[in-house]
């Protein structure tokens, strides 16, 4: 390892330049700060994801990032179990689908041009710090900063090393990606398809992408067996997969928010900061658990960090403790919420279906929610009151179809 001299010392030195890492970066730079970011992988890279960002994301990005999305959707075909389909559509767009190289190239090439000093293809190998400063070591040299922020993903080093109590929870997923050809998208090039029987607490998609499809299965509990198995029925299921070939699915973890991730527990301090160190994106566990959406958080959670930081340059105490707070304030009282939904859907998903089926209207609302017209800390006292009148019906009939 090359032993190379601390000479320079940045603001900000960044762990993964994926979305969260990017942004934040992006931001910090024009604002004069020094940054300095790390990716273990050169852009632009393949990334196994979904690749679905809801319309929302209009709110934080310029709209230059439309250059990158490869559709955009506006409904959504539910299945239980690939049987009875339920299209519900919405006049605006609900969500916008792109594939990951293209899109976290996009938002590096945003930092470089702020002026971002970036080494990719460079991967972290430790990571210390003190009261003064953090010390990063990578195979090629020796870097410090005032500041850290892990944006380096599920299985994130730097969430490892400097935050040793944290939670390791991560939920299983498994995807593939269909070529089309001159063949018809399915359900169509505007439509997901989101199968709620298809996992045990979880469920299959199918996200359309420009020439291709995005198939997977996920479960949002700890522990998971025979996923592979679940992918096979979940696509032998599928009508618009029949005859397609299906390449074998990767594997990769999606590090949902769970009660033990958030919120100011008595006598711990915020799991997303440490010392000079922040969580953002992944690494934070900032993701959606009703649907494992993490895009649109990750450059969110990447804004706030950002924001905190420029608002106390000379105070790292201050713009963490500020960081943490704005995620108390705008993504966890959210991410509660759509907790306890995932809850009970995973846990009577042929109920679920029948209240999708009952209550359109509700997921109508819901829409209203990705596309950031209302809060799902707003979204829930209405639903709860549209759905109380037969819900007790509906659980004890699905008590009898378990």
């Amino acid at each position: 390892m090359a032993d190379r001299q601390l000479a320079t010392t940045y603001d900000v030195i960044i762990v993964g330049m994926g979305p969260a890492g990017a942004v934040a970066a992006a931001a910090l730079c024009r604002e004069g700060l020094t940054v300095l970011g790390f990716d273990k992988d050169a852009h632009p890279r393949y990334k196994v994801c979904g690749g679905g960002l809801s319309a929302r994301i209009d709110r934080l990005l310029e709209p230059g990032f439309k250059s990158v999305v490869e559709q955009t959707v506006n409904g959504v075909q539910f299945v239980y179990r690939g049987q009875d389909p339920l299209l519900i559509e919405s006049s605006q767009p609900i969500a916008y689908m792109v594939m990951r190289d293209r899109f976290d190239h996009y938002l590096v090439q945003q930092a470089i041009h702020a002026g971002a000093e970036l080494r990719t293809g460079e991967g972290v190998v430790e990571i210390t710090q003190n009261s003064d400063r953090v010390g990063v070591v990578t195979q090629e040299g020796r870097y410090q900063s005032r500041m850290v922020i892990g944006a380096d993903g599920a299985n994130s080093l730097v969430a490892r090393q400097l935050f040793p109590n944290r939670s390791l929870y991560r939920a299983p997923a498994l995807e593939s990606e269909v070529r089309l050809g001159n063949s018809r998208h399915y359900p169509s090039a505007s439509t997901i398809l989101v199968d709620v029987g298809a996992a045990r607490q979880g469920y299959g998609w199918i996200f359309p992408k420009e020439n291709g499809l995005s198939v997977g299965v996920g479960e949002f509990r700890r522990k998971s067996s025979g996923l592979r198995s679940t992918f096979d029925r979940f696509v032998s299921d599928a009508r618009g997969l029949s005859g397609r070939t299906v390449p074998r699915p990767i594997g990769h973890p999606i590090p949902a928010y769970s009660d033990s991730e958030g919120g100011h527990r008595e006598g711990i301090g915020s799991p997303f900061i440490s010392g000079r160190a922040a969580l953002v994106g992944d690494a934070g566990h900032l993701v959606d658990p009703l649907f494992g959406e993490g895009i649109y958080y990750a450059v969110r959670s990447g804004q706030l960090v950002a924001s905190a930081i420029l608002g106390n340059r000379h105070d790292h105490r201050g713009s963490l403790a500020e960081y943490a707070a704005a995620l108390e304030r705008e993504i966890l009282p959210d991410f509660r919420i759509t907790a306890r939904i995932a809850r009970v859907i995973y846990a009577f998903p042929r109920l679920g279906f029948r209240l999708l089926r009952r209550y359109q209207d509700v997921v109508q609302s819901y829409f209203e929610v990705l596309q950031g017209r209302t809060t799902a800390a707003q979204f829930l006292p209405d639903a709860k009151k549209r759905l109380k009148a037969s819900v007790n019906d509906l659980l004890l009939e699905a008590l009898h179809l378990r």
